[in-house]
């Protein structure tokens, strides 16, 4: 269990990278390399810094933060690929490999959420459960717009394949842009992201993440299919919502959620980021007992 008052600071995470089919995916690891497997994603446009603040008040796990394809300081998948969940969930099962884990549990973000429920439901054999944070499956689509999804993913991959990514004359530019980004962060929250996942050009410096990733998926999945991943992600799960996160996140995913008696769900104090913010040692409370195996659904 975290503790508010430690009396010495943390150690730091040990860098690792694995190979992945060929490819390098950067990771930060924590705890005890004996402790219960824990794998971690992030979300999207993020990397693994996102859990830099929870990662020491989880004890007993051996926690292995991954940065994603295309994310971070891990490998940029080719021109021609595509950066969608069916590809993630494909290295997820590889990393896993990598670290030599048969069965492990996750802890995961927004994007990362999707990544791990979708991937945990495809091979329950291998998720033991899944501590997930404001995210859980995608928004989901119809069939009548199928069409224009695909047009619209093809125009916005040839328009990212080749763009440059903005360049900033400090990292402390770095560190307000993404401060004043799509999701509001606090100053330390978004320092560690820019720290992470910035690396330095011609004239300062320019995010890490591949311009591809702006790119919108050529297909979704509608409700149907949704509802049939859910069904296969029996195992035991717990949800952390921001009481100020996504707009109509928690609207959409508490229904869904209520016809789940494997999963529990409790809203947190913050916004879309809430575990690199105030909330970091309420929601580390709540997922450390439980990713140690301690507890079930109750909660």
């Amino acid at each position: 269990m975290p503790s508010s008052s430690p009396s010495h600071s943390p150690l730091p995470p040990r860098e690792i990278t694995l190979d992945v089919q060929g490819n390098q995916i950067a990771a930060r690891q924590w705890g005890d390399p004996a402790g219960v497997p824990v794998l971690a994603l992030h979300g999207w446009l993020d990397n693994c810094a996102s859990f830099d603040k929870m990662a020491p008040m989880l004890k007993g796990l051996n926690l292995v933060a991954v940065d994603l394809a295309g994310h971070g300081q891990s490998y940029h998948r080719h021109r021609d690929a595509n950066y969608t969940i069916w590809t993630e969930i494909e290295d997820v099962l590889a990393i896993a490999d990598a670290l030599g884990w048969a069965r492990f549990a996750m802890l995961a973000h927004s994007r990362g959420a999707v990544i791990a429920t979708i991937a945990a439901a495809t091979f329950p054999e291998r998720v033991q459960r899944l501590a997930l944070i404001d995210g859980l499956v995608p928004p989901p689509t119809t069939d009548a717009e199928a069409p224009e999804t695909l047009r619209k993913g093809i125009e916005q991959r040839a328009r990212y394949r080749g763009r440059r990514s903005r360049v900033f004359e400090s990292l402390e530019v770095a560190v307000t842009a993404r401060k004043h980004g799509l999701f509001k962060l606090s100053d330390d929250a978004a320092r560690a992201l820019v720290e992470r996942g910035v690396r330095s050009c011609e004239g300062g410096y320019t995010w890490s993440n591949d311009p591809q990733l702006m790119a919108s998926s050529l297909a979704k999945m509608n409700e149907p299919q949704v509802r049939a991943f859910l069904s296969r992600a029996t195992m035991p799960i717990r949800l952390a919502l921001g009481k100020e996160g996504i707009q109509g996140m928690i609207e959409r995913i508490r229904p869904l959620a209520e016809q789940m008696p494997n999963l529990a769900l409790r809203e947190f104090a913050g916004g879309h980021h809430l575990h690199m913010e105030g909330s970091a040692e309420d929601i580390a409370e709540w997922f450390s007992p439980f990713l140690c195996g301690g507890e079930g659904r109750a909660g």
